[in-house]
C-alpha cells in the first residue's frame, strides 16, 4: 500500500493588495495552523518520502511550517501546481517514481479538492464515513486529506484512493475557537 497525503495550503493574507497572487505570504492564522497540522502529522506518524509542492509563497511556508521531519522528505517544489487542476495535479502524481511509499502534495483549491473527490470515486471507499461527507462540503485552508493507494503512482486515476482521514485545523484542539 502507498499513503498519499494531500494537504491545501495554509490561510494566506490579502493585506498587501500590491502583492502578485504567486507571492502572497501565509497570515498569523495560517501560520498557526500550518505549525499545528505539522505537530498532528508527527503525532499521527505521517512522514512523507516526498513532497510535490508548488512554488507560490503561501505554499512553501506551509511546508517550513511543517518542519522539523524526523526523516527529511525529499522536496520537489513544482511551478506547474500553482493553481493546477485536477487534471494537472494527477497528472504530478502519476510520475512519482514507483519506488516512493509515501507522498505529499501541497497546493490550492479547488484543484486540491477536485482530485480529493476524484480519487473517492462515486463509491467512496473511506475508513471513516463522516470524513467522505466532510470532504465532500469542501476543503478548508490548511486541511489534510490522507488516502492509501493500492496501485502504482502511474497508474493512479479516479476511485483510486481509499480515504482514511480528513483533518481540518480547527479538529485540532490547538486551533479550536
Amino acid at each position: 500500500m502507498r499513503q498519499l497525503l494531500l494537504l491545501r495550503h495554509a490561510k494566506s493574507s490579502w493585506s498587501d493588495a500590491s502583492l502578485a497572487d504567486h507571492e502572497r505570504p501565509l497570515d498569523e492564522q495560517g501560520r498557526a495552523a500550518a505549525a499545528a497540522m505539522g505537530r498532528a502529522l508527527h503525532y499521527r506518524g505521517l512522514a512523507p518520502d516526498m513532497v510535490l509542492v508548488s512554488t507560490a509563497r503561501r505554499t512553501v511556508q506551509t511546508l517550513e511550517a511543517l518542519e522539523p521531519w524526523d526523516d527529511t522528505p525529499l522536496i520537489e517544489p513544482m511551478a506547474k501546481l500553482y493553481l493546477a487542476s485536477c487534471g494537472q495535479l494527477l497528472a504530478a502524481l502519476n510520475g512519482v517514481a514507483e519506488t516512493v511509499r509515501s507522498v505529499m502534495l501541497i497546493a490550492h483549491n479547488p484543484g486540491l479538492h477536485d482530485l480529493a473527490l476524484t480519487l473517492t470515486g462515486p463509491h467512496a471507499m473511506t475508513l471513516d464515513p463522516a470524513a467522505t461527507r466532510r470532504l465532500a462540503q469542501g476543503y478548508p485552508a490548511g486541511a489534510l486529506a490522507e488516502f492509501t493507494i493500492a496501485g502504482r503512482w502511474g497508474d493512479l486515476g479516479p476511485g483510486g484512493g481509499r480515504l482514511v482521514r480528513f483533518l481540518c485545523p480547527k479538529d485540532l484542539p490547538e486551533m479550536a475557537s
